[in-house]
């Protein structure tokens, strides 16, 4: 049992860790804050076109700051559905749509395919080419629904070709940041695929993406600064609501990690174009 003196000892040396988690806290809220604001006064009031997604990034949930920018894109085009699927969620303490269904009342479906969490709400699946629609009809996803992520370290390209029967409105995938944004390349199929997490040897090119987007009717409309993740939306959305369509050269953002040097290539496995 403690001692009045030992007590009080370890109340004062817990005081410094509370103000540094107050200071965490205001500082969330003021800069959660500041983003609506921006989001209302510029998108919402003045009714300004959407050029540049990284001005509207917020880190709440996700990695990086693709809360911000969802929130951004979403309040421009509307949200009917509010239904969500993320591939590639980890165990949803930090991904694209945790925000959302958090603090907007979302419902959707967390897959990932090595993660679960103590609640069970991610499915554990491995998400392929050949069994991606089956994934999606076996847990009652909606043929049309707000936004799809998309973030499986490896075949990210084949699984949205793939995804013929569903719809998603906005979709957020992670590129390959690594590669030239000029360059048209992906790795090849291969279902059991694992990144091995060393090389650059994994996902695809921004300007695959591009491609394939537009040839399933969607618009790329920017990437997040860090070199992580491309935002595509379907082009009639884009046109009705004041998001202005991206190139490529414009959109892509480096890799920051590593000093900016981002993985190394792997010398004994090349990358194909599309």
């Amino acid at each position: 049992m403690r001692t009045p003196g030992q007590w009080l000892t370890y109340r004062l040396q817990r005081i410094p860790r509370k103000l540094g988690f107050a200071s965490n806290r205001l500082g969330w809220l003021y800069r959660d804050a500041r983003n609506g604001l921006r989001i209302w006064w510029e998108l919402g009031l003045l009714k300004r076109p959407l050029t540049d997604l990284t001005r509207y990034e917020r880190r709440i949930d996700s990695q990086h700051g693709e809360d911000g920018i969802l929130e951004a894109i979403l309040s421009v085009i509307g949200t009917p559905t509010r239904y969500f699927v993320e591939l590639g969620s980890g165990d949803a303490t930090e991904c694209n749509t945790l925000y959302l269904s958090r603090w907007k009342g979302w419902n959707g479906l967390w897959i990932d395919s090595t993660y679960v969490d103590r609640q069970g709400r991610v499915k554990r699946e491995h998400v392929t080419a050949e069994n991606v629609e089956a994934i999606f009809a076996r847990y009652g996803v909606p043929r049309t629904f707000d936004l799809l992520s998309i973030d499986l370290d490896g075949n990210d390209y084949w699984v949205w070709k793939a995804l013929l029967s569903y719809e998603p409105r906005v979709v957020i995938i992670e590129y390959n940041a690594n590669l030239p944004p000029h360059e048209r390349k992906t790795i090849p199929y291969d279902p059991a695929f694992r990144w091995d997490g060393i090389t650059s040897y994994y996902g695809a090119s921004l300007s695959a993406l591009q491609i394939l987007g537009s040839e399933k009717g969607y618009c790329l409309v920017g990437c997040d600064s860090s070199g992580t993740n491309a935002v595509f939306v379907k082009e009639a959305l884009a046109h009705q609501g004041r998001i202005l369509p991206s190139d490529v050269a414009s959109a892509y953002r480096p890799p920051t990690c590593f000093d900016g040097q981002g993985y190394p290539p792997d010398p004994l496995r090349p990358l194909i174009e599309v």
